[in-house]
Order: C-alpha cells, then structure tokens, then sequence
C-alpha cells in the first residue's frame, strides 16, 4: 500500500502541525476509511438500537422477572409495567456501565493515538472482540439452556466500550484519510453507508424471515429453517453483524492511511499521553473555543439520543405500532440516514460545520414539534382530523403517515449532525492532537447519558403527558444550540 500522507508524527511527541491526506471521498485512502463504517456501523444499528437490545429487555429480562415470582399477585395492567421497567431498567443498566467505562478511558486512548504507533493492529483488536462478543449473542435464549442474564449484559458492554474505543481510533484516522476540504465529504460518505448498511441487513431479515413467518411471504416459509417462535431471527442479528463486520472491514485494513508512527512505544503513548489529557484539563481556559464545542455537544447530543431512542417508544404507544411497523420504521429511518450522511458533508462543504450544526438541530427540534403534533384522532396539535387512507397491513392512516414522513427528516438532520460534529472537532483540534480530543469528544457524548431520559421522566411524572415528557428534550437541544452559537471558528485555508 502507498500511503498519501504527508510526514508521519514524531514518537512519543505531538506533532508542531497537522497533516492531512491528499484526495476526496472517492479516493482510495477517503472511500476505505468511510468504507469502515459500512462495516462496523449495523451493529450498532442492530444491536443496540433496534432488534437485539428491545430482545434482550423483554424477552431475556422478562423471562428473568416471570420465574423470580414477583409477578405474583399483580394485575396483568401491574405486571406489564413492571416487566417494562425491569426491561429498561437492564438496558439503562448495560449503557451507562459501558457508558462510564467508556467515558474515563477513551480521552487516555485518544492522547496515546496522538503519539503512539500504528493504529490498524489496534483498530483491529477492537474490532475482533467487537465480532466474538456479537457472535455470542446466538446464544443468548430466554430462560434455561442459553448464555445466563449476567454473562448476556458483559457481552453486550464489552462490545460497546470496545465500539466507542474502535470510534475513536477510526475518528482520529480522519484527518489523513483525504485532503482537508474533503474531511466533511469523507465523514459524512462514512455515516451514510453505515446506514445504508444497516438498512440493506434489517430489509434481508424482514423478507427472508420475519414476513414468511407472518404472511407467508415472499417465501412460503422462512428460510433456512429459521424458528421465528424461539426467537431466532434477533439471536441472528448477532452472528450475522460479526460475519458482516470481518468481511467488510477488509478494505479499510488494506487501503486506509494509517497516520500512526511505525515502531512507537505504545507504552510510552499511553503514559505520555495520559499526561496531556490531565495537562489538558488543568489548561482548560487555553482550549477555550474547544471546552464550549465540547459542552454544546454534550447538551444537543444527549438531546438526539433522548430523541432517538425514546421516539421509538412514544410512536409505539401513541400510534400503536406494532412489530413489523416498527421494523419499517428502523429501515426506512437508516434508508434516509444514508442521505443525511451525505447531506451532512456536502452543507459543511458549503456552510461550515458550524453554520451546518446549527441547521440541522434547528430542524430536529421542529421535526419533533410536528412529531408531537400527531395522535391517533388528530394531527397538527387537533386542526386536522385523522382519516383511514388505505387497508394495507400498514401505515393505514394519515397520522402513521404523516409521522413516517416526519421520520425522514429526523434521520437525515440527526446523521448530519454526527458528520458536522466530527468536522467541527478537526477544526477546532489543535495541530497534531485530533486523537486526544476526539477522546474528550467521547465523554462529552456520553457522560451525560441520563439527562435526557431524566427530564422526560420528571416531566411526563408531573404533569402526567408523555407529549409534555417528550417535549423537555427541546430544552437540551435549545441550550445546546446557544452554547454553539459562542464558539469561535476559524476559516480553515
């Protein structure tokens, strides 16, 4: 492989400048390092969103809670809601442990990349755990005969922190995967396949199991022999992201520019760099335009992650979405997301990721106004009436479609989001230290974790409304927004 990069950093030292890439997103150092995400993203897609995770909360945890008795006695109204708290409960319970794991130790991670060796040997041990821990979710069967609830939940975090460390290897690999014009492009192109990947996956479970089994189509009957009835299409969701993830990571290991020092003690990175991340803290005011980015991040991130993960939950309940809606939903979400990648990319080309950052959370909080708008009598908060438009299997009404619709921008503003933050964290890095702020960049989106979720419980408990629960988000989002607004950019030559 012929690297395009300019001189490698010092050992044990942090570079005077930064040094890019050469080429865009059709380059080949460009396209593989986006190409990566085509092959990590759908376990995050499928796993911690959208099929494994709502698995493991009601089947695996509920089979727990049935056999501890405490059910006993209940009335099927009790014992429903205390099967979901318990199952949301174990889910919060796997994201803040990783989360907190995570947060603490990715800044150290981040500073040894700055001044360490070569990053693919690392990336790639990550990523080899990240694929035996997803082939194990096979075997995750509720009640007897399968993986214990205990061993599930440390398979699942010590996937997620090795998912945030191989994040912020990859992350601080960008600035040599192309020219500094095409960093915007080039991250975006990432998170658009790594959608579209994940979109392709959850429609092949769908047509070659899910709707065999419901309708007797495509296929007579699932293929492959599949079960549906023991669950065998979520524990599928795992095996089938660890062959994707070792497949598909090939070309990244090939093409991709390293950016690492050949022969660097990681030893010495890790405790050298372990002493920038403390003198970083310490000289905090130096880095004063960075510190306000990292909070404003901190506030709209947990926002969208509020946003994204209980939105499923509120259509659910207030439209009354059932399985297959739900999984549309999450494949036509990703479809669009695949857009929002690029779309993200081409507005910081054209606007800067600041002016672009502002844009797209501007326009998640209107989504989520129009959202909020819609029941299952009315949509536009009561002026129109809801109506049947069809009578197919789904998405019936104007309401489901009409909040279908309002999914699109959803997903498109929030991928471009992820790509514009990441533009903006190049921006504002110092020279040669991209690796230990993407660190910090780390805690900032998960340290608060529990904000969001915090505020839509305290205000659906006050004022008994899930519409007023889910409205509190604005006010991260709000914040965030003029937080980001006092961040100085620089115009980058």
């Amino acid at each position: 492989m012929t690297d395009t990069v300019a001189p490698a950093i010092a050992p044990q030292a942090v570079n005077d400048a930064q040094h890019f890439g050469t080429g865009g997103a059709k380059g080949k150092t460009g396209f593989a390092w986006a190409f990566f995400e085509w092959a990590r993203n759908p376990y995050y897609v499928l796993i911690v969103i959208y099929i494994f995770a709502p698995y493991f909360a009601k089947e695996i945890i509920g089979a727990d809670v049935r056999a501890s008795g405490i059910l006993d006695g209940l009335s099927p109204e009790e014992a429903q809601q205390t099967l979901n708290a318990k199952g949301q409960s174990a889910i919060a319970a796997v994201t803040k442990g990783a989360g907190l794991v995570a947060a603490f130790t990715a800044p150290f991670l981040g500073a040894a990349l700055d001044r360490g060796g070569l990053r693919k040997p690392l990336l790639a041990i990550f990523l080899s755990i990240i694929t035996c821990m997803s082939w194990m979710l096979w075997y995750a069967i509720p009640g007897e005969g399968g993986l214990g609830t205990t061993t599930i939940t440390i398979v699942l975090m010590v996937a997620y922190v090795c998912y945030t460390y191989s994040e912020v290897t990859h992350n601080s690999m960008l600035t040599v995967a192309g020219a500094q014009k095409s960093l915007p492009a080039i991250s975006g192109l990432g998170l658009g396949l790594g959608n579209l990947a994940a979109a392709l996956l959850m429609l092949s479970l769908v047509l070659m199991f899910t709707l065999p089994a419901m309708n007797q189509w495509p296929f007579s009957e699932p293929l492959f022999g599949l079960n549906t009835s023991k669950f065998e299409v979520q524990r599928l969701a795992g095996p089938l992201c660890a062959i994707f993830l070792a497949v598909f990571s090939m070309p990244f290991f090939l093409f991709a520019a390293d950016g690492g020092t050949k022969g660097a003690s990681w030893i010495n990175a890790f405790r050298d760099g372990a002493k920038g991340v403390f003198k970083t803290i310490r000289e905090a005011a130096h880095y004063m335009e960075m510190m306000k980015y990292l909070l404003a991040r901190m506030l709209y991130a947990d926002a969208m992650a509020a946003f994204l993960a209980l939105g499923a939950v509120y259509v659910s309940l207030f439209l009354g979405w059932g399985i297959l809606e739900m999984t549309v939903y999450a494949i036509f979400g990703s479809i669009w997301a695949f857009g929002g990648g690029l779309f993200g990319g081409w507005l910081d080309t054209k606007l800067g990721p600041k002016i672009a950052l502002i844009i797209e959370i501007v326009v998640m909080v209107a989504s989520l106004v129009l959202q909020l708008s819609i029941t299952q009598e009315t949509l536009f908060f009561g002026l129109v009436d809801n109506v049947l438009i069809w009578d197919g299997i789904i998405f019936q009404s104007l309401s489901d479609l009409v909040y279908l619709g309002s999914i699109s921008i959803v997903a498109v503003t929030a991928t471009a989001s992820i790509s514009s933050s990441r533009s903006m964290l190049v921006h504002l890095a110092p020279p040669g230290r991209s690796g230990e702020f993407f660190g910090l960049y780390a805690i900032a989106g998960t340290v608060t974790v529990w904000i969001g979720p915090m505020l839509v419980e305290f205000f659906t408990d006050t004022f008994n409304s899930q519409r007023i629960g889910m409205a509190s988000i604005a006010m991260l989002f709000v914040i965030g927004v003029a937080v980001l607004t006092t961040v100085k950019m620089e115009k980058s030559g």
